[in-house]
C-alpha cells in the first residue's frame, strides 16, 4: 500500500502486471505513471505536469480540444513540454501556498533549481490566449537543465512544423500557432518539430521556458520578462480566491485542494464544469474501458456547485448554476452531458491510431451518453437548486415555469427503465434512478410550498410517496439485508449511497446495506461501483468518499472519520491529486484525471463529517 508522499508500484494496463521502480521513472515505451501528474490551469484549458519534469497533455485552445501535446496517450509522437536537468535528480514538489501553480525542486550532486510552472492569468482574469511560463530559478550550485518544446500530432490528426517569420520562430499545427519564449537560455535549436533550448543556472539565476498560443486567430508575443512577471500575478489571483472559500473544519488542505481542483475545472467561457481533464485512460487493467470526460455532466455540475455552495463560493456557484438551466431551457429534453460550448454532442465517436497510455484502447474523442435516458438527472437539477434557494437566493420566473415542467417529468417517468448514473447498456428498474426522481419530487413540492415555482405540489408529494412506497417493497433485501440494485437481482450498487445523503433513509435499512456494501464491495477503505465490478475495474473514488459520508449521516461518525483518515492517506497524489478510480492493493490512478466527482465527493464527505461532528456536541449554528 502507499503512503502519503504518494509513492508506491505502478500497473501496466495488458494483464495489471506490477512494474516495479519509483514512480519518477518511465517505463520503457515512455509513460509516466499516472500517479505522477499534477495539474495546472487558466479557466480554458488544463495542463498534466509529471514528477520529471515533462507536460504530456495540454489540449489547446480549450480542455475540450484536441490535443497539442498529449504524450500521455502517445508518448513516440504525441508531442510534450518538458524541461528537467541533464544530469541524475532527486524530485520534491509542491502547489504554492493557496493556488493551483506548481513548484518542482530538482536537486543533482551539482545544484539545486527550482522550476515553477502557470498557465497564466491575465489582470482581469483568464487571457484572450493560452500562456504557459516555466520559470526557473537557479538555488545552489550550476545545474544544466533541457528543455524542449515539441507539439504532437494531436492524436494522429495533423503534422505539425515551424515557421521562421520577421519576429521569429512560431510553431504551427492544425490551426493552431506557437511561439516559443525563452529567457536567458544558454542555446537554442530549432528543427521541423519544435524546439529544444539549454539553460544553465547559478544561485539567483532566472530563466524561463514557455509559449503562447491561439487557435485561428492572430498571436500575441510578450516579452518573456512579462510573461515572468505573470506567474506571480496567476499565483496571487488563485490566492485571492482561495481565501473566498470559507471552511474551518478538519482536513483543510485537502478540501481546499479539491476546491481549487473544480475550480481548475469550470470552463470559463460559459461557467460549465467539465468531468475530467483527459480521454481515454483505462478505467480497467483487464477489459477495454476508456472514454472522453471533456463535457460537462448535469450530474458532476449540481454535485460540483452543491460543494462549492458550501464553501461560500458564490461567483463560479452562479455562473454555473446559470448556464446549466440555459441549457435546460434551450433543449427540451434534459440531457445527461452537454459539450463545454453548450451543444448536445451527437452519437459520434472517433477512435485514433495511437498506441494509449501504456498500451490502453481505445483512445477516443466523443461521448454517446448523451442521448441516454437517465432518470437521476432530475434529481441532480433540484438537488443544487433547492440548495440555492434555501442559501437565501431566489429564482427568476422562466426558471420556475422550466422546474415546474422538469418536476412533471420526474412525476410522469420515474416508472420507466433507464440507463441509471453509471450509463449501463442494460436498462432497468435501477433503485437508485428512482430515488433521484423521488428526491427530485420531494424537492420541487418545497420550492413551490416557499413560492419559488408554480406548479401542482401535492401532485409531487404523492408521487414521491409512490416511489417510495415501490421501493420499500420491490429494492430492499431482507435476505441480502441490503437495498439491491434492482428489482432483479440480489447484486448491490454502491450509488444507493448518494440516497443516505439525499435523506431518503438514514435508519437501520440503510445502516445495513452500508454494511454489505462493504462486506462485499469494499477493499480496505476502498469501494467499487457495483457487485462483481470488481473483476474487471478498480475501486471507485468517489464511492469510497460517500460511505464517508453515508456513513456520518447514518450515526457512525466514528466509523466516518477513520475511513477519512484512511482515504487521505491512501488516496490523493502528493500534491493532492485524485483519479477516478483508484488499484486498493498498489495506490495505482486508473481512469481520467483529475476527476471532478473524486474531488467534489473528498469535500462533501469532510463537510458532511464537521456537521454531524458538531451536531453530536450540540453546538450546530
Amino acid at each position: 500500500m502507499i503512503g502519503p508522499a504518494g509513492i508506491g508500484t505502478a500497473l501496466r494496463w495488458q494483464g495489471g502486471a506490477p512494474v516495479p521502480g519509483p514512480l519518477d521513472e518511465r517505463d520503457a515505451d515512455g509513460y509516466a505513471d499516472l500517479r505522477t501528474y499534477a495539474s495546472i490551469g487558466d479557466g480554458r484549458t488544463i495542463a498534466l505536469v509529471a514528477r520529471d519534469g515533462s507536460i504530456d497533455w495540454l489540449p489547446l485552445p480549450a480542455v475540450d480540444a484536441m490535443p497539442a501535446f498529449a504524450a500521455l496517450l502517445d508518448a513516440e509522437r504525441g508531442g510534450r513540454v518538458a524541461l528537467a536537468p541533464l544530469d541524475a535528480h532527486r524530485v520534491e514538489r509542491r502547489y504554492l501556498e493557496g493556488g493551483n501553480v506548481l513548484e518542482t525542486t530538482f536537486t543533482t550532486d551539482a545544484g539545486v533549481v527550482r522550476i515553477t510552472d502557470s498557465l497564466n492569468t491575465g489582470m482581469a482574469g483568464r487571457l484572450p490566449w493560452c500562456e504557459l511560463a516555466r520559470r526557473i530559478d537557479g538555488v545552489e550550485g550550476e545545474v544544466e537543465l533541457r528543455g524542449e518544446i515539441a507539439p504532437g500530432t494531436m492524436l494522429g490528426t495533423a503534422s505539425p512544423w515551424a515557421s521562421e517569420t520577421v519576429h521569429g520562430t512560431v510553431l504551427r499545427i492544425g490551426g493552431l500557432t506557437l511561439a516559443p519564449r525563452t529567457l536567458h537560455a544558454a542555446d537554442v535549436e530549432v528543427d521541423a518539430r519544435g524546439m529544444v533550448a539549454r539553460f544553465r543556472t547559478s544561485p539567483g539565476s532566472r530563466h524561463l521556458l514557455g509559449f503562447v498560443a491561439t487557435d485561428s486567430e492572430p498571436l500575441l508575443l510578450p516579452d518573456p520578462a512579462a510573461m515572468d512577471a505573470g506567474i506571480d500575478r496567476t499565483i496571487d489571483a488563485w490566492r485571492r480566491w482561495t481565501e473566498s472559500c470559507a471552511y474551518d473544519g478538519p482536513w483543510p488542505e485537502a478540501v481546499h485542494r479539491s476546491a481549487l481542483v473544480l475550480k481548475q475545472l469550470i470552463y470559463a467561457p460559459t461557467g460549465g464544469i467539465t468531468a475530467a481533464a483527459t480521454t481515454s485512460l483505462p478505467e480497467s487493467l483487464t477489459v477495454r474501458k476508456g472514454w472522453d470526460y471533456r463535457y460537462s455532466w448535469i450530474r458532476d455540475t449540481a454535485y460540483s456547485l452543491g460543494v462549492l455552495l458550501q464553501l461560500g463560493v458564490s461567483e463560479e456557484v452562479h455562473g454555473a448554476m446559470t448556464w446549466m438551466l440555459r441549457l435546460l431551457k434551450d433543449h427540451s429534453e434534459t440531457a445527461v452531458l452537454h459539450g463545454l460550448d453548450g451543444r448536445v454532442p451527437g452519437d459520434d465517436v472517433d477512435e485514433h491510431d495511437v498506441h494509449g497510455w501504456r498500451g490502453a484502447q481505445p483512445v477516443v474523442t466523443g461521448n454517446r451518453a448523451a442521448g441516454q435516458l437517465q432518470l437521476g438527472v432530475y434529481g441532480d437539477i433540484f438537488s443544487i437548486v433547492a440548495m440555492y434557494v434555501d442559501a437565501g437566493n431566489v429564482l427568476d420566473a422562466p426558471t420556475g415555469r422550466l422546474l415546474t415542467e422538469i418536476a412533471d417529468l420526474a412525476a410522469d417517468r420515474w416508472r420507466r427503465v433507464d440507463a441509471a448514473m453509471w450509463e449501463l447498456p442494460d436498462h432497468r428498474h435501477y433503485t437508485t434512478s428512482k430515488l433521484g426522481c423521488w428526491h427530485a419530487l420531494q424537492q420541487a413540492a418545497h420550492l413551490a410550498d416557499i413560492g419559488q415555482i408554480p406548479g401542482d405540489a401535492d401532485r409531487w408529494r404523492f408521487e414521491a410517496d409512490a416511489i417510495r412506497a415501490w421501493v420499500e417493497e420491490h429494492c430492499w433485501s431482507e435476505e441480502r439485508g441490503a437495498y439491491v440494485w434492482h428489482p432483479d437481482t440480489d447484486e448491490l450498487d454502491a450509488s444507493i449511497l448518494l440516497h443516505a445523503i439525499s435523506g431518503f433513509d438514514r435508519g437501520d435499512r440503510m445502516r445495513r446495506t452500508l454494511d454489505a456494501l462493504d462486506a462485499e464491495l469494499g477493499q480496505g477503505p476502498h469501494l467499487a461501483r457495483w457487485s462483481g465490478a470488481e473483476r474487471e475495474e478498480s475501486s471507485f473514488v468517489a464511492c469510497s468518499f460517500w460511505m464517508v459520508a453515508a456513513r456520518a449521516l447514518c450515526g457512525q461518525v466514528d466509523q466516518a472519520r477513520e475511513r477519512m483518515e484512511a482515504l487521505l492517506t491512501e488516496a490523493p497524489n502528493d500534491v493532492g491529486l485524485l483519479s477516478e478510480m483508484l488499484e486498493p492493493e498498489t495506490g495505482a490512478f486508473l481512469g481520467n484525471l483529475p476527476q471532478a466527482l473524486s474531488h467534489l465527493a473528498l469535500a462533501q464527505a469532510a463537510i458532511t463529517v464537521q456537521a454531524a461532528e458538531r451536531s453530536a456536541r450540540g453546538d450546530d449554528d
